[in-house]
């Protein structure tokens, strides 16, 4: 029996509505792309601490556009994890809650979501080739994986 209280049910519960949404309802058929995306949402679904972006101030905003730019690059392994971390947190919220962006200074999470996805993605090394491409296909289908997230907050209000 489901139990949302059981964690491991809470996050059946995701992963397979992910799943369902992605296969069933938008044809994308990308295991790998679909459980990364599963893992994302139930990682942020699952932490406390679920602020919109670590780049509150103009300092903070300024730091950000110069890693997007590679103006500012940390070592390979550091800046992959950050352009990731990037990537995660704009395609969540951009997907499940993009209302609260609204309230945000005004930014393309989109363009930055893609940008970073795309930045990890060139800085992995040639013998990670499978993440490198989910990076690549995360940076390409960034819009798709967007209106799958939203149908996935659709379909889980509407249970």
């Amino acid at each position: 029996m489901f139990s949302a209280s059981d964690q491991d049910d809470v996050d059946r519960f995701f992963r397979g509505l992910t799943e369902n949404v992605f296969h069933g309802q938008i044809g994308v058929v990308d295991p790998p792309l679909v459980e990364y995306v599963a893992t994302l949402l139930v990682r942020f679904i699952r932490s406390d601490d679920l602020r919109v972006f670590p780049y509150r101030t103009a300092a903070d905003r300024e730091r950000l556009a110069r890693l997007l730019d590679g103006v500012s690059q940390p070592p390979a392994a550091a800046a992959i994890e950050e352009y990731r971390r990037i990537g995660d947190a704009t395609l969540f919220w951009t997907g499940v809650y993009p209302e609260a962006l609204q309230r945000m200074e005004p930014l393309d999470y989109r363009v930055v979501g893609r940008r970073a996805y795309w930045m990890a993605s060139a800085l992995e090394p040639e013998e990670a080739a499978a993440e490198r491409l989910l990076l690549e296909r995360l940076s390409s289908e960034y819009d798709v994986c967007v209106a799958g997230l939203a149908e996935v907050r659709r379909t889980w209000n509407a249970a």
